[in-house]
Protein backbone atom coordinates (compact mmCIF):
# COMPACT_ATOMS: atom_id res chain seq x y z
CA UNK A 1 0.00 0.00 0.00
CA UNK A 2 1.38 3.36 -0.96
CA UNK A 3 0.90 6.20 1.56
CA UNK A 4 1.19 9.78 0.44
CA UNK A 5 3.24 12.26 2.32
CA UNK A 6 1.68 15.04 4.28
CA UNK A 7 2.96 17.70 1.88
CA UNK A 8 1.38 15.99 -1.07
CA UNK A 9 -1.95 15.64 0.71
CA UNK A 10 -1.91 19.30 1.68
CA UNK A 11 -1.07 20.38 -1.85
CA UNK A 12 -3.87 18.33 -3.50
CA UNK A 13 -6.39 19.15 -0.76
CA UNK A 14 -7.88 15.67 -1.03
CA UNK A 15 -8.16 14.13 2.48
CA UNK A 16 -9.58 10.75 3.14
CA UNK A 17 -10.83 10.06 6.64
CA UNK A 18 -7.98 7.67 7.36
CA UNK A 19 -5.39 10.12 6.06
CA UNK A 20 -6.88 12.94 8.09
CA UNK A 21 -6.80 10.89 11.29
CA UNK A 22 -3.22 9.83 10.61
CA UNK A 23 -2.22 13.46 10.07
CA UNK A 24 -3.74 14.59 13.32
CA UNK A 25 -2.04 11.75 15.21
CA UNK A 26 1.33 12.79 13.80
CA UNK A 27 0.82 16.39 14.88
CA UNK A 28 -0.08 15.34 18.45
CA UNK A 29 2.93 13.02 18.68
CA UNK A 30 5.23 15.76 17.47
CA UNK A 31 3.86 18.18 20.05
CA UNK A 32 4.39 15.65 22.81
CA UNK A 33 7.97 15.14 21.74
CA UNK A 34 8.60 18.88 21.84
CA UNK A 35 7.01 19.13 25.24
CA UNK A 36 9.23 16.41 26.64
CA UNK A 37 12.41 17.96 25.24
CA UNK A 38 11.82 21.39 26.66
CA UNK A 39 11.76 21.72 30.47
CA UNK A 40 9.47 23.95 32.31
CA UNK A 41 12.39 26.27 33.31
CA UNK A 42 13.36 26.83 29.67
CA UNK A 43 9.84 28.04 28.91
CA UNK A 44 9.96 30.92 31.45
CA UNK A 45 10.27 34.47 30.28
CA UNK A 46 13.47 34.99 32.36
CA UNK A 47 15.48 32.36 30.55
CA UNK A 48 14.17 33.47 27.19
CA UNK A 49 15.02 37.10 27.89
CA UNK A 50 18.57 36.13 28.84
CA UNK A 51 18.97 34.28 25.54
CA UNK A 52 17.62 37.32 23.68
CA UNK A 53 14.58 35.52 22.24
CA UNK A 54 10.91 36.45 22.41
CA UNK A 55 8.58 34.77 24.86
CA UNK A 56 6.37 33.48 22.06
CA UNK A 57 9.12 32.23 19.80
CA UNK A 58 9.38 28.91 18.11
CA UNK A 59 9.72 26.05 20.63
CA UNK A 60 12.16 24.41 18.26
CA UNK A 61 14.69 27.08 19.21
CA UNK A 62 15.06 25.42 22.66
CA UNK A 63 16.38 22.26 21.10
CA UNK A 64 19.97 21.30 21.76
CA UNK A 65 22.27 19.94 24.43
CA UNK A 66 21.86 21.24 27.98
CA UNK A 67 24.97 23.04 29.29
CA UNK A 68 26.93 21.23 32.02
CA UNK A 69 27.29 24.39 34.14
CA UNK A 70 23.55 25.03 34.16
CA UNK A 71 22.33 24.83 37.77
CA UNK A 72 18.66 24.41 36.79
CA UNK A 73 16.89 21.16 37.33
CA UNK A 74 17.07 18.67 34.45
CA UNK A 75 14.23 16.50 35.69
CA UNK A 76 11.51 18.72 34.28
CA UNK A 77 10.12 19.25 37.73
CA UNK A 78 10.27 22.08 40.23
CA UNK A 79 9.67 25.79 40.08
CA UNK A 80 12.39 26.52 37.58
CA UNK A 81 14.67 28.17 40.22
CA UNK A 82 18.43 27.52 40.75
CA UNK A 83 19.44 24.88 43.28
CA UNK A 84 19.84 26.17 46.86
CA UNK A 85 19.04 29.65 45.67
CA UNK A 86 22.25 29.82 43.64
CA UNK A 87 24.41 29.15 46.73
CA UNK A 88 25.19 25.52 46.06
CA UNK A 89 27.63 23.69 43.87
CA UNK A 90 31.32 23.12 43.78
CA UNK A 91 33.53 26.18 44.19
CA UNK A 92 30.64 28.40 45.24
CA UNK A 93 31.12 30.65 48.31
CA UNK A 94 27.41 31.24 48.84
CA UNK A 95 24.58 33.31 47.53
CA UNK A 96 25.16 36.82 46.24
CA UNK A 97 25.02 39.46 48.98
CA UNK A 98 25.55 37.00 51.82
CA UNK A 99 27.66 38.42 54.71
CA UNK A 100 29.73 35.98 56.72
CA UNK A 101 30.63 36.53 60.39
CA UNK A 102 34.28 36.55 61.49
CA UNK A 103 35.20 33.11 62.73
CA UNK A 104 37.85 32.56 65.39
CA UNK A 105 40.79 30.48 64.14
CA UNK A 106 40.74 26.91 65.30
CA UNK A 107 44.08 25.73 66.70
CA UNK A 108 43.07 22.15 65.87
CA UNK A 109 42.72 23.05 62.21
CA UNK A 110 45.50 21.38 60.14
CA UNK A 111 45.87 24.65 58.20
CA UNK A 112 46.19 26.76 61.35
CA UNK A 113 49.16 29.13 61.08
CA UNK A 114 50.30 30.63 64.37
CA UNK A 115 52.49 33.28 62.75
CA UNK A 116 49.53 34.61 60.75
CA UNK A 117 47.43 35.37 63.84
CA UNK A 118 48.89 38.82 64.52
CA UNK A 119 51.31 39.63 67.36
CA UNK A 120 52.53 36.45 68.98
CA UNK A 121 53.45 36.64 72.66
CA UNK A 122 56.04 34.15 73.88
CA UNK A 123 56.50 33.35 77.55
CA UNK A 124 59.53 31.70 79.11
CA UNK A 125 58.42 28.76 81.19
CA UNK A 126 60.97 27.89 83.87
CA UNK A 127 60.55 24.35 85.24
CA UNK A 128 60.36 23.95 89.00
CA UNK A 129 63.70 23.21 90.61
CA UNK A 130 63.91 19.70 91.98
CA UNK A 131 65.00 19.16 95.56
CA UNK A 132 68.15 17.36 94.43
CA UNK A 133 69.23 20.29 92.24
CA UNK A 134 68.28 23.02 94.73
CA UNK A 135 71.53 22.93 96.71
CA UNK A 136 73.67 23.03 93.55
CA UNK A 137 71.86 26.13 92.31
CA UNK A 138 71.49 28.09 95.57
CA UNK A 139 74.90 27.50 97.17
CA UNK A 140 76.90 29.39 94.48
CA UNK A 141 74.54 32.36 94.83
CA UNK A 142 75.02 32.48 98.60
CA UNK A 143 78.80 32.03 98.39
CA UNK A 144 79.03 34.86 95.87
CA UNK A 145 76.88 36.98 98.17
CA UNK A 146 79.47 36.52 100.92
CA UNK A 147 81.91 38.32 98.61
CA UNK A 148 79.81 41.28 97.39
CA UNK A 149 77.17 41.57 100.16
CA UNK A 150 74.41 42.81 97.80
CA UNK A 151 71.06 41.39 98.98
CA UNK A 152 69.18 42.84 95.99
CA UNK A 153 71.29 40.82 93.57
CA UNK A 154 70.58 37.65 95.55
CA UNK A 155 66.86 38.40 95.48
CA UNK A 156 66.97 38.95 91.71
CA UNK A 157 68.84 35.68 91.09
CA UNK A 158 66.48 33.69 93.32
CA UNK A 159 63.42 35.10 91.54
CA UNK A 160 64.79 33.76 88.25
CA UNK A 161 64.60 30.25 89.72
CA UNK A 162 61.27 28.48 90.03
CA UNK A 163 61.84 27.26 93.58
CA UNK A 164 58.22 26.21 94.07
CA UNK A 165 57.43 24.47 97.32
CA UNK A 166 61.13 24.19 98.26
CA UNK A 167 61.56 27.97 98.55
CA UNK A 168 61.93 27.82 102.33
CA UNK A 169 65.14 25.78 101.98
CA UNK A 170 67.01 28.88 100.82
CA UNK A 171 67.09 29.94 104.47
CA UNK A 172 68.45 26.64 105.76
CA UNK A 173 71.10 26.46 103.02
CA UNK A 174 72.33 30.01 103.69
CA UNK A 175 72.52 29.46 107.45
CA UNK A 176 74.30 26.11 107.03
CA UNK A 177 76.96 27.69 104.80
CA UNK A 178 77.50 30.57 107.23
CA UNK A 179 77.98 28.17 110.14
CA UNK A 180 81.08 26.86 108.39
CA UNK A 181 82.33 30.36 107.54
CA UNK A 182 83.37 33.49 109.38
CA UNK A 183 81.49 35.75 111.75
CA UNK A 184 81.10 38.27 108.93
CA UNK A 185 79.38 35.60 106.84
CA UNK A 186 76.88 34.99 109.61
CA UNK A 187 76.23 38.72 109.89
CA UNK A 188 75.62 38.91 106.14
CA UNK A 189 73.30 35.91 106.34
CA UNK A 190 71.21 37.56 109.07
CA UNK A 191 70.91 40.67 106.90
CA UNK A 192 69.94 38.58 103.89
CA UNK A 193 67.15 36.85 105.83
CA UNK A 194 65.89 40.21 107.01
CA UNK A 195 65.77 41.60 103.46
CA UNK A 196 64.14 38.49 101.97
CA UNK A 197 61.49 38.35 104.70
CA UNK A 198 58.16 39.61 103.41
CA UNK A 199 59.41 39.84 99.81
CA UNK A 200 60.25 36.26 98.93
CA UNK A 201 59.78 34.34 102.17
CA UNK A 202 57.00 34.62 104.70
CA UNK A 203 57.34 34.19 108.47
CA UNK A 204 55.79 30.72 108.26
CA UNK A 205 58.36 29.66 105.64
CA UNK A 206 61.18 31.07 107.77
CA UNK A 207 59.83 29.19 110.79
CA UNK A 208 59.66 25.99 108.73
CA UNK A 209 63.33 26.41 107.74
CA UNK A 210 64.55 26.98 111.31
CA UNK A 211 62.45 24.07 112.55
CA UNK A 212 64.18 21.88 109.98
CA UNK A 213 67.63 23.07 111.14
CA UNK A 214 66.77 22.36 114.78
CA UNK A 215 66.01 18.78 113.77
CA UNK A 216 69.25 18.55 111.78
CA UNK A 217 71.50 19.78 114.63
CA UNK A 218 72.87 16.27 115.41
CA UNK A 219 74.30 16.23 111.87
CA UNK A 220 75.42 19.88 111.87
CA UNK A 221 77.57 19.50 114.99
CA UNK A 222 79.72 16.92 113.21
CA UNK A 223 81.19 19.68 111.05
CA UNK A 224 80.53 22.63 113.39
CA UNK A 225 80.64 21.71 117.09
CA UNK A 226 79.35 25.18 118.03
CA UNK A 227 76.30 24.85 115.77
CA UNK A 228 73.69 24.82 118.61
CA UNK A 229 74.92 28.11 120.08
CA UNK A 230 75.22 29.73 116.64
CA UNK A 231 71.77 28.58 115.59
CA UNK A 232 70.38 30.03 118.83
CA UNK A 233 71.97 33.37 117.94
CA UNK A 234 70.43 33.16 114.45
CA UNK A 235 67.00 32.54 115.99
CA UNK A 236 67.37 35.44 118.43
CA UNK A 237 68.47 37.80 115.66
CA UNK A 238 65.64 36.63 113.38
CA UNK A 239 63.00 37.21 116.09
CA UNK A 240 64.41 40.68 116.84
CA UNK A 241 64.37 41.49 113.10
CA UNK A 242 60.76 40.23 112.83
CA UNK A 243 61.86 37.51 110.45
CA UNK A 244 60.40 34.90 112.81
CA UNK A 245 57.14 35.36 114.73
CA UNK A 246 57.38 36.47 118.36
CA UNK A 247 55.79 33.21 119.47
CA UNK A 248 58.41 31.01 117.80
CA UNK A 249 60.11 29.99 121.04
CA UNK A 250 56.79 29.43 122.83
CA UNK A 251 55.91 26.66 120.38
CA UNK A 252 58.80 24.52 121.67
CA UNK A 253 58.28 24.80 125.41
CA UNK A 254 58.12 21.31 126.86
CA UNK A 255 58.15 19.70 123.42
CA UNK A 256 61.88 19.37 122.69
CA UNK A 257 63.59 16.03 123.25
CA UNK A 258 66.89 16.74 121.48
CA UNK A 259 69.55 18.16 123.79
CA UNK A 260 71.20 20.13 120.99
CA UNK A 261 67.94 21.79 120.01
CA UNK A 262 67.29 22.65 123.65
CA UNK A 263 70.70 24.35 123.85
CA UNK A 264 69.94 26.42 120.75
CA UNK A 265 66.51 27.51 122.04
CA UNK A 266 67.90 28.37 125.47
CA UNK A 267 70.64 30.45 123.86
CA UNK A 268 68.04 32.39 121.85
CA UNK A 269 65.88 32.95 124.93
CA UNK A 270 68.83 34.30 126.95
CA UNK A 271 69.86 36.74 124.21
CA UNK A 272 66.30 38.04 123.85
CA UNK A 273 65.88 38.62 127.58
CA UNK A 274 69.18 40.56 127.70
CA UNK A 275 67.80 43.15 125.27
CA UNK A 276 65.19 45.66 126.25
CA UNK A 277 62.22 46.53 124.05
CA UNK A 278 63.32 43.96 121.45
CA UNK A 279 65.86 46.16 119.71
CA UNK A 280 67.85 44.69 116.83
CA UNK A 281 70.63 42.37 117.95
CA UNK A 282 73.12 44.02 115.62
CA UNK A 283 76.12 42.93 117.65
CA UNK A 284 75.19 39.28 118.01
CA UNK A 285 77.89 38.38 115.44
CA UNK A 286 80.06 41.43 116.02
CA UNK A 287 80.70 43.85 113.19
CA UNK A 288 82.74 41.96 110.63
CA UNK A 289 85.56 43.05 108.39
CA UNK A 290 85.56 46.38 106.61
CA UNK A 291 82.16 47.24 108.04
CA UNK A 292 83.85 48.33 111.25
CA UNK A 293 84.74 52.01 111.71
CA UNK A 294 88.43 52.87 111.31
CA UNK A 295 88.68 54.19 114.88
CA UNK A 296 87.28 50.94 116.18
CA UNK A 297 89.81 48.90 114.19
CA UNK A 298 92.69 51.03 115.47
CA UNK A 299 91.48 50.55 119.02
CA UNK A 300 91.25 46.78 118.52
CA UNK A 301 94.79 46.62 117.14
CA UNK A 302 96.18 48.63 120.04
CA UNK A 303 94.43 46.31 122.47
CA UNK A 304 95.84 43.31 120.57
CA UNK A 305 99.41 44.62 120.91
CA UNK A 306 99.04 45.44 124.61
CA UNK A 307 97.71 41.96 125.35
CA UNK A 308 100.60 40.48 123.38
CA UNK A 309 103.19 42.44 125.38
CA UNK A 310 101.63 41.07 128.57
CA UNK A 311 101.16 37.44 127.50
CA UNK A 312 103.83 37.05 124.81
CA UNK A 313 101.54 34.60 122.96
CA UNK A 314 102.20 35.12 119.25
CA UNK A 315 99.63 32.52 118.14
CA UNK A 316 96.88 34.30 120.08
CA UNK A 317 97.87 37.60 118.51
CA UNK A 318 97.70 36.04 115.04
CA UNK A 319 94.27 34.59 115.85
CA UNK A 320 92.95 37.97 116.98
CA UNK A 321 94.31 39.65 113.84
CA UNK A 322 92.57 37.08 111.62
CA UNK A 323 89.29 37.60 113.46
CA UNK A 324 89.37 41.28 112.56
CA UNK A 325 89.07 40.21 108.87
CA UNK A 326 90.72 43.35 107.52
CA UNK A 327 93.78 42.17 105.53
CA UNK A 328 93.75 45.43 103.60
CA UNK A 329 94.23 47.32 106.89
CA UNK A 330 97.17 45.35 108.29
CA UNK A 331 99.49 48.26 107.50
CA UNK A 332 97.88 49.96 110.51
CA UNK A 333 99.18 47.17 112.75
CA UNK A 334 102.72 47.71 111.39
CA UNK A 335 102.36 51.44 112.02
CA UNK A 336 101.16 50.90 115.59
CA UNK A 337 104.02 48.44 116.25
CA UNK A 338 106.69 50.92 115.13
CA UNK A 339 105.11 53.80 117.05
CA UNK A 340 104.87 51.59 120.15
CA UNK A 341 108.59 50.76 119.78
CA UNK A 342 109.48 54.46 119.60
CA UNK A 343 107.41 55.21 122.70
CA UNK A 344 108.52 52.15 124.70
CA UNK A 345 111.20 52.06 127.38
CA UNK A 346 113.70 49.23 127.29
CA UNK A 347 114.75 46.64 124.73
CA UNK A 348 112.31 43.93 125.82
CA UNK A 349 109.27 45.45 124.13
CA UNK A 350 111.35 46.22 121.02
CA UNK A 351 112.47 42.59 120.60
CA UNK A 352 108.99 41.22 121.33
CA UNK A 353 107.37 43.49 118.74
CA UNK A 354 110.07 42.63 116.21
CA UNK A 355 109.37 38.91 116.78
CA UNK A 356 105.67 39.54 116.24
CA UNK A 357 106.31 41.29 112.92
CA UNK A 358 108.67 38.49 111.91
CA UNK A 359 106.03 35.84 112.64
CA UNK A 360 103.29 37.76 110.83
CA UNK A 361 105.65 38.21 107.86
CA UNK A 362 106.50 34.51 107.67
CA UNK A 363 102.86 33.38 107.96
CA UNK A 364 101.80 35.78 105.24
CA UNK A 365 99.37 37.77 107.38
CA UNK A 366 101.36 40.89 106.53
CA UNK A 367 102.43 41.30 102.92
CA UNK A 368 105.35 43.29 101.49
CA UNK A 369 103.05 46.14 100.50
CA UNK A 370 101.45 46.32 103.94
CA UNK A 371 104.86 46.22 105.66
CA UNK A 372 106.32 48.93 103.44
CA UNK A 373 103.25 51.11 103.81
CA UNK A 374 103.29 50.86 107.61
CA UNK A 375 106.99 51.80 107.90
CA UNK A 376 106.64 54.57 105.31
CA UNK A 377 103.83 56.17 107.32
CA UNK A 378 106.15 56.33 110.33
CA UNK A 379 108.94 57.79 108.15
CA UNK A 380 106.60 60.56 107.01
CA UNK A 381 105.44 61.37 110.55
CA UNK A 382 108.85 61.04 112.21
CA UNK A 383 109.44 64.83 112.52
CA UNK A 384 106.16 65.20 114.41
CA UNK A 385 106.85 62.14 116.56
CA UNK A 386 110.29 63.60 117.47
CA UNK A 387 108.52 66.46 119.22
CA UNK A 388 107.15 64.02 121.79
CA UNK A 389 110.02 61.50 121.62
CA UNK A 390 113.34 63.35 121.31
CA UNK A 391 115.37 60.22 120.57
CA UNK A 392 112.92 58.94 117.96
CA UNK A 393 115.49 59.07 115.13
CA UNK A 394 118.08 56.97 116.94
CA UNK A 395 115.49 54.48 118.16
CA UNK A 396 114.11 54.26 114.63
CA UNK A 397 117.55 53.53 113.21
CA UNK A 398 118.18 50.78 115.73
CA UNK A 399 114.79 49.14 115.11
CA UNK A 400 115.12 49.36 111.32
CA UNK A 401 118.56 47.70 111.45
CA UNK A 402 117.17 44.96 113.70
CA UNK A 403 114.24 44.31 111.37
CA UNK A 404 116.52 44.21 108.33
CA UNK A 405 118.90 41.83 110.10
CA UNK A 406 115.99 39.46 110.89
CA UNK A 407 114.73 39.72 107.26
CA UNK A 408 111.55 41.49 108.27
CA UNK A 409 112.01 44.42 105.87
CA UNK A 410 113.83 44.89 102.59
CA UNK A 411 117.05 46.78 101.97
CA UNK A 412 115.18 49.45 100.03
CA UNK A 413 112.90 50.07 103.01
CA UNK A 414 115.88 50.25 105.35
CA UNK A 415 117.64 52.77 103.13
CA UNK A 416 114.46 54.87 102.95
CA UNK A 417 114.72 55.72 106.65
CA UNK A 418 114.96 59.55 106.70
CA UNK A 419 117.41 59.80 109.59
CA UNK A 420 120.11 57.68 107.99
CA UNK A 421 123.08 59.56 106.50
CA UNK A 422 124.97 58.48 103.41
CA UNK A 423 128.03 57.71 105.48
CA UNK A 424 125.98 55.49 107.77
CA UNK A 425 124.58 53.61 104.79
CA UNK A 426 128.01 53.05 103.24
CA UNK A 427 129.42 51.79 106.51
CA UNK A 428 126.73 49.15 106.84
CA UNK A 429 126.90 48.15 103.18
CA UNK A 430 130.66 47.43 103.37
Amino acid sequence: MFVKSTSELTANGNWTPQEKALHEARIKAKAKRRLRRSSSRNSTSESLSESGEAAGGDPSALKGKVHNNDRKSRTGKGRGLPKKGGAGGKGVWGAAGMVYEVEEPDMQDPNYDESAQGDTVYETVVPEVEEKELEKMVNPIVQEYFEHGDTKEVEMLLKELNLGQHKYEVTSLAVSLSLEGKASHRELTSRLLSDLSGKMLSQSEMAHAFDKMLKELPDLILDTPEAPQMLGQFIARAIADHVLPMTFLDCYKGKVDCDHARVALDRAAVLLTMKREMVRLDNVWGVGGGLRPVKHLIKEMNLLLKEYLISGDISEAEHCLRDLEVPHFHHELVYEVVVMVLESKGDTATHMLMKLLQSLWKTGLITVDQMNRGFQRVYDELPEISLDVPHAHSIMETFVDLCFKESVITKQLRDACPSRSAKFVRAHDC
